[in-house]
């Protein structure tokens, strides 16, 4: 039997078990923190499922169910549950605010059962357990698989010891190769040490059995032409546009890479530097795809955490008003449609972002639904206020005072504007109440005031009569006077523009007629006084300087009360309605002055008799 010799495990399967361990971690990190890679078909399912509605999407996926479970079927069936819970969603969100404007913002709801919703998770279900089982069965076989292997390894093993002929010994080898070749996939953590056991002892068969250079040529020949062609394969996924695609058929080149025996020396180096060299670009443009997801995915994240930042500050405002809940009602609806455009965040990101987007939301609802339902009993305290506003108004529009009851009407008007406001339900109609009975009364005043028109023209005819003759009239005693006082008096309204000209043209006739009265009275009295100074200074005693003691002091009496009306003046030009009391006044001063004048002439009638 031939000398053992020992020989190291081939150089381009150490360089490809350590470049498929690094693809794995790879893939591990992505599987962690990224979406599961598609492929072009996948990608193009993704795309049509987002233009689907839900019974579209229920319906593939019942479809899909029956399938068996398989990588293409999980990417396909996890878009078909993204885009299924966003038009979910969209309809529970629109259920929602299709409520409240039927209802009013004060309304408490209470979501439905979304029968479609069940309807997904029963189907959902149905794939993850099936899912399962698969995933369950392709751990067992390839348990199976690798016992299996490890059974050839050690059929191999016992060629070495055999004493069968050559022929016959490496008819077994080639059996072996090929049982080998057709067991299928082992787990992964056990790839690396089954193919370098398995490699060594095929060195160490080739060693121990001494093929011929011819026959061991042969076979270098055909594994050199098959590593080649995987050579050209890898190459030709490096203008693959797919990048996962290329990816995921790079691993099975590098399957099948180590499925082929050995080549010669000369070719070993080489052709692994072609192959790794292809390995390396296909790689490299995987990790940059997935490198330029997660840059986009961080984005996302920042923009969402904007989002929730703006609601978060809404609802710290602590709005007030009504119009300003509704201004921060649009605003939210257009961050909402905003949030649905920006696609995923990191995937330990994800669900925390959504979570704190949705509890500020909720927040926002429960802080505007707390606001209405403290209106709600302001509003109905306003709805009670109305109401007696309307019932007082009613009572006025009966009213045929019409002066007095117009200002209370008008004062019920700014008392309604400072009324607040009321349920939306309630405000057309009770606003509708208010407004009859408004337009009742003013209906009624002006109806009222448009038969008055011709009266009150004749009205005005008579005065000017009364005014011409007052003006030529010659009267001899107060008495006449009041009898042209009654006459106008006795005649009625005159129209509102022409008043104060008729007033002042009245006043002056009657300042007129005094005039002419107290002048010839003034002269009667002067003359009795005369005679009884003549009486009193006849007598000879004190009668007349008493006389003129107590005239003085009436004199004094009258400078001090005009000397106060007139102070009072300065006091009357700032309070309202002062116009008239200023003329009142100066009426009464000029008055007093008349007659203090009398008696000043007095007291000089008494000093010349003296």
């Amino acid at each position: 039997m031939a000398t053992k010799t020992t020989i190291e495990v081939p150089v381009e399967e150490q360089v490809i078990k350590t470049e498929i361990e690094s693809q794995e971690c790879e893939v591990q990190s992505v599987d962690a923190t990224e979406p599961q890679p598609q492929d072009e078909g996948a990608e193009s399912a993704a795309n049509d499922i987002t233009q689907l509605d839900k019974e579209s999407v229920l319906a593939r996926l019942a479809e899909r169910v029956s399938e068996e479970p398989s990588a293409a079927l999980r990417s396909e069936v996890e878009a078909l549950k993204v885009a299924f819970y966003k038009l979910h969603r969209a309809d529970m969100e629109a259920r929602r605010k299709a409520f409240f404007e039927e209802n009013g913002a004060d309304a408490e709801y209470k979501p439905q059962t979304d029968e479609a919703e069940v309807r997904f998770k029963e189907l959902y279900n149905i794939y993850r357990t099936k899912r399962d089982e698969a995933t369950a069965l392709s751990d067992k076989e390839k348990e199976d698989n690798y016992n299996t292997k490890l059974a050839l390894i050690e059929e191999l093993k016992t060629l070495v010891d055999s004493e069968e002929t050559l022929n016959t010994t490496f008819a077994k080898f080639h059996d072996i190769q090929a049982r080998w070749r057709a067991t299928g996939q082992v787990p992964q953590a056990r790839v690396s040490d089954l193919y370098e056991t398995y490699n060594l002892h095929v060195e160490n068969f080739y060693d121990y059995v001494k093929i011929n250079k011819e026959l061991r040529d042969l076979d270098w020949k055909r594994n050199l032409e098959a590593k080649t062609a995987i050579c050209e394969q890898a190459e030709a996924l490096t203008d693959v546009s797919t990048v996962v695609e290329a990816f995921h058929k790079l691993q099975k080149l590098h399957e099948e890479w180590r499925e082929i025996g050995p080549v010669a020396l000369e070719h070993k180096e080489p052709l692994w530097e072609r192959f790794k060299a292809a390995s390396t670009i296909i790689n490299r443009r995987h990790q940059e795809h997935f490198e330029s997801i997660k840059a986009e995915q961080l984005q996302n994240f920042e923009r969402k955490s904007a989002l929730c930042d703006e609601v978060e500050k809404m609802v710290a405002d602590n709005i007030s008003s009504h119009k300003e809940w509704n201004k921060a009602s649009e605003r939210l609806q257009a961050i909402q449609a905003e949030w649905r455009t920006i696609g995923f965040a990191p995937k330990k990101e994800n669900n925390k972002v959504y979570d704190r987007f949705r509890t500020a939301c909720d927040k926002f609802f429960e802080a505007k639904h707390a606001f209405y339902a403290e209106a709600k009993d302001d509003m109905a305290k306003n709805l009670e206020v109305k109401n007696s506003l309307c019932e007082r108004a009613e009572a006025i529009a009966e009213r045929d005072d019409w002066a007095k009851a117009t200002e209370e009407l008008l004062s019920l008007q700014a008392e309604w504007k400072k009324s607040g406001t009321v349920a939306r339900k309630y405000a057309d109609a009770v606003w509708k109440r208010f407004r009859a009975a408004c337009d009742k009364f003013f209906e009624r005043k002006a109806q009222h005031f448009s038969t008055v028109d011709n009266e009150y023209a004749a009205n005005l005819a008579a005065k000017l009569a009364l005014l011409e003759e007052m003006m030529q009239a010659e009267v001899k005693s107060f008495d006449d006077i009041k009898e042209f006082q009654r006459r106008w008096s006795e005649i009625g309204f005159v129209p509102i523009r022409r008043k104060e000209e008729l007033q002042k043209q009245y006043k002056a006739a009657l300042d007129k007629l005094f005039a002419s009265v107290r002048g010839a009275d003034r002269e009667q009295q002067m003359n009795k006084f005369k005679n009884r100074v003549a009486s009193m200074r006849d007598a000879g005693d004190r009668r007349l300087q008493n006389e003129r003691e107590k005239l003085y002091n009436r004199v004094k009496q009258f400078e001090q009360e005009i000397q106060t009306l007139e102070n009072n003046i300065g006091f009357f030009a700032k309070s309202k309605g002062a116009e008239a009391m200023i003329a009142a006044v100066e009426e009464k001063i000029a008055r007093a002055k008349r007659d203090m004048a009398d008696i000043i002439e007095r007291i000089k009638l008494i000093d010349s008799q003296e």
